[in-house]
Parts: structure tokens; C-alpha cells; sequence
């Protein structure tokens, strides 16, 4: 996962994603001789931030390592890496499962590198090199064997992404290559009193959670299908391999043997001081973590009633979920009108514009305002939805709802006996569908919506509709009687 840094890892060259090729490099990243790296602070505070978030343990002391090996892209023929000593390790994220279940993914480890350049092939008849993305700070993240199939990696690695845009450690856009994801594949295979294994494939360089899950659910099924024409392809028996993902074949292609650790050649890097934090840092900064999507989730359904869908939908943006808790201020009265203000037609309407719900109106008062008003009565849903509208539409950063309502003429009547003589003259101009709800069994249930209806419209939409619907039912349940 890359890292939301201004500059790389161990140089000063700023990160811009589709400079121009080679534009965004310098001596450090290019390996030229007598360069020499400096470690960026602010991307390991940001891993950190992350380890911690995944209930990883911090190591106190960590070092840098060559990993070496060649490729076009990598002009150092070294990538600078945590091989031994991760700075997070014994962690753990939970997933939801089917049934309403969570499961609990161990994370092994977690460490910093540096990515490589990016090889072109754009050219026919030879290939070319961008190393602007050369020593970009990467987090790599490595799990426990727990994930047991391809909806629950594509669900990890959702919960992930999320998770990083919630702290801000990565933008974590797919469209960007923020994220790359490489499962280990194998099966376990039971006949009778025998378990069978086959061999491991990683499946490199996924960069989207479709390709995820895809080559998951292919790789599984050809291992199966593999075992089954030959049951010596077992692990240990036949090479664990590196594969690709076609995503016009849907099917994955083999690469290459699969590395092991000897063959990087693993040193510690000499010109890089290794790395030591203090316990009360860590506590520091465990203590200035927010909320994680998935906690805040199920607080929102504990205690305020929200349904995990809604809370979901919620807590998707971090904006927007700490707009929602500051407008309702710990409030359970409000939180069902906020929750369908803001999932209704302001979302819809911050969705148009390709933006989120608070990015338009941000302001949590002028929200609390406008949810107090519907609830009190003030206006009504209809009235509330035109107000939020045309306040959305606007530049305004705190919006007075109830001067807007008093200026459109859109507060409510209070007076019942007002209301009453609204009831009095629909039921007077309508007596067809009065004498429906009086005698026509097909119709009776119909009826009084439709004289609301009628009341509304002649009060201007300033009729309390719940109001009305009590005196309508009032005024049948008189007539029948008498």
C-alpha cells in the first residue's frame, strides 16, 4: 500500500502521480554512486499509525535490508526493506462473515520498503523505464493463513483500504495503483484418513478487488483440477510458482518459480541508522488514533438504533460519519431523521457532483438545526428536503434553516383549529371518497391518503401531515358513529 507522503522514502523527490516519465527523480532514487538515502520520519510515523490500527504490536528496534535482485526497473539492483525486524508483527482485523459472524484475519507482520520503477511496453519493439515511482514508501502487510476463501479476501482487503483512508495514512485509490494485492494460494484436499496439499502460488500484482476475488476463486479450482489428473502435485513435491493474472482470459498464467528468502540475498543495509521508538511515542501515538470504521459501525447500531446498512453507508467517509456524530451530539432522538436526511436526498444530491455529504455542508450546528425543526414539527419532510436542497446548492457555511423556512413560507401550522377547517372543507369537496371511507371496504383503506393529500395541497404543504391524518381518522371514526 502506498503511502501518503509528499516526498519519497529516502530522498526529497516529490510524489506526483502522471508526471512526466523520469521527471521525479534524483540521485538517491536512480542508485547513482555516492548517493546516500535518508529515511523519510513521516512515513514511518504513517506505518506506524497503520500497525497500530491493525492491533499490531510495535517493534522498538528495527533495521533497513538490501533485497537484491535484478530487474530493469530497480536501478540500484537492491530494494530497501525490513526483512527480519518488521516494525509491526502479531496483529489482528476482523471481518464480518456470513450469518452475521465476525472472523478474525492474524496479521503476521508489517513492514516498510521502497517500491520499484515501472516498466512500459507501450512501444513496439522494446520496452521502456519510469522510475518516478522508484523509493515511493510502500507498507506491506502480510497475513496469517486464516482467510479460507475469496469473498473473505475481498472483504480484508476492502476493510483495508478503508481503514487507510480513515487515518489518512494512503489514498488507497485503486485507479492510482495506491494498492497491489499478492494472495498465496493452496488447497487442502481430504480423502478418507489422507490430507493432501498442493503446492503455494502467489498470484502478483492484483490491483483490483474484482481481480481479487476472480483469481482466488480460478486458482482454487485449478489446483483442484490439477491434483485430480496427477496426485503427486503436492506441496513438496512440485514448485510452489509465481503467476499473473489475464483478466481478458480470467485465468491465471505462470510467471516463474516461486522466490525464497535465500535467493534475495538478505543484508543489512549500511548506510541506513536502524530505527528505534519508545514505548510512551507508540503510546502517543495509539492515543491520537480515531475511531476505526468498524468499531465506529457498531456503535452507531448500539447506540443509536441505526440499521448496519445505514451505519455502513455512514461510515464509508470519515467526513461524513463525524458530521453525523457532531449534528446529533449524542442525541438518539435525532439520529433517525439524521440518518435519512443525510442517506436521502443529500447524498444523493453530494453524489451528483462527485463529492460527499459533508464536503457540500459541513456544518453541524446548521444539521442539528434542521433535524430539530423536522422533529419538533417545525416543517415538514417535503419542506426539510427543499430547505437541505437549495442550502446544498449554495456556498454557505452555516445556514439558519429556520429563517430559510420563515422566508419561503414554509413553517408549519400549529393551529389546529385551522387544520380542522382544511379537514372540514376537503371532507365538503370531496364526497365521493369520504362516502369510500365510510362504506366501500375496497376503497376505505385508501381514502384518507388521499383526503391528506387534499389537505396538504390546500394549506400549501403547511398542514401537519401527521396532524391532519389524526383528525381525518377522527372525523370518519365521528360519522361512522353517527
Amino acid at each position: 500500500m502506498q503511502l501518503a507522503t509528499r516526498t519519497k522514502l529516502f530522498c526529497g523527490c516529490a510524489l506526483e502521480f502522471g508526471a512526466e516519465p523520469n521527471s521525479r527523480t534524483c540521485p538517491v532514487c536512480l542508485g547513482l554512486p555516492g548517493a546516500l538515502p535518508v529515511m523519510n520520519r513521516a512515513a514511518y510515523e504513517a506505518s506506524v499509525r497503520f500497525a497500530l490500527a491493525m492491533n499490531c504490536k510495535i517493534a522498538a528496534f528495527t533495521k533497513w535490508d538490501r533485497k537484491s535482485y535484478y530487474y530493469p526497473d530497480l536501478p540500484k539492483n537492491y530494494q530497501i526493506s525490513q526483512y527480519d525486524l518488521p516494525l509491526g508483527y502479531e496483529g489482528f482485523c476482523d471481518i464480518d462473515v456470513e450469518g452475521g459472524e465476525s472472523k478474525r484475519i492474524r496479521i503476521r507482520r508489517a513492514h516498510l520498503e521502497e517500491d520499484a520503477g515501472k516498466n512500459l511496453h507501450d512501444v513496439p519493439g522494446c520496452s521502456l523505464v519510469d522510475l518516478n515511482r522508484t523509493g515511493t514508501p510502500l507498507l506491506e502487510i502480510v497475513t496469517e493463513p486464516d482467510i479460507a476463501s475469496a469473498q473473505e479476501a475481498f472483504d480484508f482487503c476492502t476493510g483495508l483500504q478503508k481503514l487507510a483512508v480513515y487515518l489518512g495514512v494512503s489514498e488507497a485509490s485503486m485507479q492510482k495503483g495506491h494498492m497491489r494485492f499478492e494472495p498465496n494460494i493452496n488447497v487442502e484436499i481430504t480423502r478418507g484418513n489422507d490430507v493432501y496439499r498442493t503446492p503455494i502460488s502467489e498470484v502478483k500484482n492484483l490491483n483490483s478487488f474484482r481481480a481479487v476475488r476472480d483469481a482466488i476463486e480460478y486458482e482454487t479450482q485449478r489446483q483442484v483440477q490439477d491434483w485430480l489428473s496427477d496426485e503427486n502435485y503436492v506441496f513438496g513435491k512440485a514448485a510452489n510458482e509465481n503467476r499473473g493474472w489475464n483478466a481478458d482470459k480470467q485465468m491465471t498464467e505462470y510467471q516463474r518459480s516461486k522466490e525464497a528468502a535465500h535467493d534475495y540475498r538478505y543484508f543489512p543495509d549500511p548506510d541506513l541508522m536502524p530505527v528505534t521508538t519508545s514505548a510512551d511515542w507508540v503510546e502517543k501515538v495509539r492515543g491520537e488514533l480515531p475511531e476505526g470504521p468498524t468499531v465506529r459501525r457498531d456503535r452507531l447500531v448500539s447506540e443509536f438504533g441505526l440499521s448496519p446498512g445505514d451505519a455502513d453507508l455512514i461510515v464509508a467517509d470519515r467526513g461524513d460519519a463525524d458530521l453525523f456524530d457532531a449534528a446529533i451530539d449524542g442525541d438518539k432522538t435525532l439520529a433517525k431523521r439524521m440518518t435519512s436526511l443525510m442517506l436521502g436526498a443529500a447524498k444523493k444530491s453530494a453524489n451528483d457532483r462527485d463529492l460527499t455529504v459533508s464536503a457540500v455542508l459541513a456544518n453541524a450546528a446548521s444539521w442539528r438545526q434542521l433535524v430539530r425543526m423536522l422533529e419538533d414539527g417545525v416543517v415538514n419532510a417535503s419542506a426539510g428536503e427543499r430547505l437541505l436542497l437549495e442550502a446544498m446548492e449554495g456556498d454557505a457555511g452555516e445556514v439558519d434553516f429556520e429563517q430559510m423556512a420563515k422566508d419561503r413560507n414554509l413553517v408549519q401550522v400549529q393551529d389546529v383549529g385551522q387544520m380542522s377547517a382544511w379537514v372540514e372543507q376537503v371532507f365538503k369537496d370531496n364526497a365521493g371518497a369520504v362516502e369510500d371511507a365510510l362504506s366501500n371496504p375496497k376503497k376505505a383503506k385508501a381514502a384518507p391518503g388521499f383526503l391528506t393529500g387534499k389537505v396538504m395541497q390546500i394549506s400549501g404543504g403547511k398542514a401537519d401531515p401527521k396532524v391532519v391524518g389524526q383528525l381525518i381518522a377522527a372525523k370518519i371514526k365521528e360519522m361512522q358513529a353517527g
